[in-house]
């Protein structure tokens, strides 16, 4: 396990719970868009921080904090990660665990062991666009075998969609949610281009609120509970 930064504290990372946050360096994602690029690209790793002064951080914290978010970079990369959740779990701790779902093996493993208690999936575009808009090679056999372990999880959980101008339009939001079908939650994400793994994406313009809100209710609605983030 790696990681690259530790947020100490954090009112919005998992719904309802404050939390702190651990971003995991490395990805097997290029997404252009990205807003952790320090976590993705070689070249703007920062120094890593200490597993064990992270847990310490954590250690000193109960009572203070009610859970816990990984998020990276991509979590699931990292062999160990089962290990590390267990750690945390010993501490009281809920687990949020942010993913890119190309590892379903990995989110068998940690749900399989109660490790984690809320998953946030990214689902990036339909799947017949997925490599064009995350820029690498993707098994996107992968993607919908992990949409269907969290789905059958009985744990709290989000699909997401980051929406960005140049990569999908409003049609591609729909035939994401009817991909992933019926669920609990799906969530809209605005992109935000303050900072970016490709800067050329640092140009790019993004949808009004009002055209989100018509892409949110455009179709007919699929999931418990769909917001725009």
């Amino acid at each position: 396990m790696i990681i690259g930064a530790l947020q100490k504290t954090s009112l919005i990372d998992y719904p309802g719970e404050i939390s702190a946050v651990i971003f995991t360096r490395g990805c097997n994602f290029r997404c252009p868009y990205c807003h952790n690029p320090e976590l993705v690209d070689k070249k703007r790793y920062t120094t890593a921080l200490e597993i064990n002064e992270v847990l310490t951080f954590l250690e000193n914290r109960k009572g203070l904090l009610d859970g816990v978010v990984i998020t990276g970079g991509e979590p699931t990369i990292h062999g160990d990660l089962p290990e590390f959740l267990l750690k945390i779990k010993q501490m009281g701790y809920l687990v949020k665990l942010d993913t890119n779902g190309t590892n379903p093996a990995m989110m068998r493993r940690v749900i399989d062991l109660n490790l984690v208690d809320y998953i946030a999936m990214d689902y990036k575009a339909p799947l017949g666009k997925y490599a064009e808009v995350v820029r690498s090679e993707v098994n996107v056999h992968h993607i919908v075998d992990s949409m269907e372990v969290i789905k059958n999880s009985g744990i709290r959980y989000e699909f997401r969609t980051t929406i960005v101008k140049e990569l999908l339009t409003a049609d591609d939001v729909q035939t994401i949610r009817h991909e992933i079908g019926s669920g609990e939650k799906y969530c809209i994400q605005e992109f935000n281009p303050t900072k970016t793994l490709d800067e050329d994406f640092l140009q790019c313009s993004t949808f009004s609120p009002q055209v989100l809100k018509n892409i949110r209710d455009g179709a007919q609605r699929h999931f418990k509970i769909e917001l725009i983030r």
